[in-house]
Formats: C-alpha cells, structure tokens, sequence
C-alpha cells in the first residue's frame, strides 16, 4: 500500500531513508533548512524543500495529518529535533519516529509524544524503511537472495485455526519458524498449532510476500 512520507532532516541517514522510502514506491517529501543539502537530492524528489521545519506556519502549510509517517532524522540539534515533534503531534500527526543518540533523548522524545524513536547507531535506513513498508511489521533481518526474516502480528482470521488448516507454506508461501505470544516463544511450532488472539509470527519469506500478509494484519 502507497504511503505519505515526510522526511525532515537531510543529512545521511535522512538522504538514505528518503531514497529507500521512494524506491519502495511510496509518495515522498524531503524537508531540511540547509539548501546544501536540499540542491543534492531535488534532482530525486519532485518535493524536495527548503524551510525552517521547526516553524509550526511552515509545517501547517505542508497539512501534516495527511502523512501516513513523519520522520525527523536531525542528527546535530536536538532542541530543533523536539521542538518538531511536538509541533508535528500538535497539528496531528498520525505517526512520528524522531532520532535519538542516547537514552536521555530518547525518554525525553517519547514523553513529548514521539511513536518510534530511531537510534543514530542501532537502526539502519533499509531496516526502517523496510519496517513500514508493511503494515505491523515489527522486526525484519535481511538475508540473502531477497529473503528476510519478520515478526508480524497473526492475520485476525487466523485466531483460533492451524496451521496446516490455514495451510500457511502453500498459500502465503511463508515459512512460520515462531510463534511468540508475549514473553513466551514457541521455536518448534507443530501443523497442528492453534493462532491465538495475540500470537506474533516470525516468518521465513521473499519480502514482497511478507509485504502482503502485512497488508491483510
């Protein structure tokens, strides 16, 4: 499913971020206040803009509720960082994952409201871009051939059926290879395993397959 994305902060995980994100096809707007760094990607992006991002007149104007996701990649001035989330959640963002170097940015961002917070050295640009190009994909590892392992929640109307009822391999041609249902994990689970409510699956799978599981989540 084709999403909205603003991007604000310009830099080299934003850059990398904006790219994947549009490459994934998803609808794109990169906004950063250096014209530097605007001029090296207008000639990827039909948006591309330069503005001072924390200036809640300049982010009304862009109608932040339309976005599916906000990301604020600022990686040297968390005063500006903040200042963005709040003013995003403010004029309703639906979702913000904003950059954090350290356990006191992040707790200070979660507590303005920030949804997801992005570690400037644990979470890479595929990873992330990868993790909302789906709908409830919560953990994705890459491996090779296009393959990739994912945590996705169960489809609702799994709840209560097996897995060879579903006939999971052969219909969404995924491989379960575990079940987790809050702190508890089942690394064997059995043909005759029975979805529960808020079961997570960790599938073996081609992305675009997983992609679209995803959507029916």
């Amino acid at each position: 499913m084709k999403k909205s994305v603003l991007i604000i902060g310009i830099g080299r995980l934003g850059s990398h971020l904006a790219e994947k994100m549009q490459d994934l096809g998803h609808d794109v707007i990169v906004l950063d206040s250096r014209e530097e760094s605007i001029k090296k990607m207008a000639n990827h992006f039909d948006d591309a803009r330069i503005a001072d991002y924390t200036s809640e007149d300049v982010l009304r104007e862009l109608d932040i509720p339309s976005f599916d996701l906000c990301f604020i990649t600022v990686g040297d001035d968390f005063e500006a960082s903040m200042i963005t989330t709040l003013t995003l959640k403010k004029l309703g963002a639906k979702y913000v994952a904003a950059r954090a170097r350290d356990e006191v940015q992040c707790a200070l961002l979660k507590k303005i409201g920030a949804d997801e917070i992005i570690y400037a050295d644990g979470e890479v640009a595929d990873k992330l871009a990868i993790r909302h190009n789906g709908n409830n994909i919560f953990d994705y590892i890459a491996l090779a051939g296009g393959y990739a392992i994912f945590e996705v929640p169960i489809v609702k109307e799994w709840k209560g059926r097996t897995i060879s009822e579903i006939d999971v391999r052969k219909k969404y041609k995924i491989n379960i290879i575990a079940i987790k249902n809050g702190n508890s994990i089942n690394p064997t689970p059995m043909p005759d395993y029975c979805f529960k409510e808020d079961d997570h699956i960790f599938v073996l799978g081609q992305s675009r397959d997983v992609f679209k599981l995803s959507v029916r989540t």
